[in-house]
């Protein structure tokens, strides 16, 4: 089945947006970030199983070495919500007892980690030298318009696609190249693109 597209976890549908001056209470029996949002019942799985994870480590909140094991977490949390919205962030700090400031700081510095949704299967398209002079560009735009979103932006409405661009993944023999998740297509052309994407959804649409 096609996911659905990833929704904001907090509901706070018809109030005003959240702010460190405006935060509301919880509402409800709902499990809650930070004190702060109440969660859905996904969202709330999900935080339990970041939880267990992080639990799982037995990190001594004494300890200045538990610092050590961010990244690690960082990563789980991303494979569990997706992304890491500054809800996660919060909460990994305080699971932590670490500053909020350090876990955004390793959030933004490296480039694997987001902070915005990704779609279930992620191209990237490769715009260093080699590809761009081969035509790389061209393979890009083209699937911007069958996708019909932007490169680096949100994800496809129905949440199966994220369309981002690279300045080189170390393929350059094989330019132009597309990545589709974990597996790379060299000398990848506009129509190539389409028909790999076309034989994602058939695949998906079986599922």
């Amino acid at each position: 089945m096609v996911p659905a597209a990833q929704e904001p976890y907090a509901t706070n549908e018809g109030k005003p947006p959240v702010s460190e001056t405006n935060t509301p209470a919880p509402e409800g029996n709902g499990a809650a970030c930070c004190g702060c949002k109440k969660f859905s019942s996904a969202a709330e799985a999900k935080f339990a199983e970041l939880d267990a994870f992080i639990d799982s480590l037995g990190l001594d909140p004494n300890d200045e070495r538990r610092r050590g094991r961010l990244i690690q977490i960082l990563h789980r949390a991303q494979h569990i919500f997706g992304y890491l919205p500054r809800e996660v962030q919060q909460h990994v700090a305080e699971k932590m007892r670490i500053p909020e400031s350090a876990v955004s700081g390793v959030v933004s510095f490296y480039n694997y980690f987001t902070t915005k949704p990704k779609g279930k299967h992620v191209i990237n398209v490769c715009l260093g030298t080699a590809c761009y002079v081969k035509g790389s560009e061209g393979v890009l735009r083209e699937l911007e318009r069958v996708l019909g979103i932007e490169a680096d932006t949100n994800p496809t409405a129905d949440g199966l696609f994220s369309l981002g661009s690279l300045r080189c993944v170390g393929a350059c023999g094989l330019a132009p190249v597309m990545l589709v998740d974990d597996k790379v297509y060299g000398k990848i052309t506009p129509a190539a693109a389409v028909k790999v994407v076309e034989e994602i959804k058939a695949k998906e649409a079986q599922a």
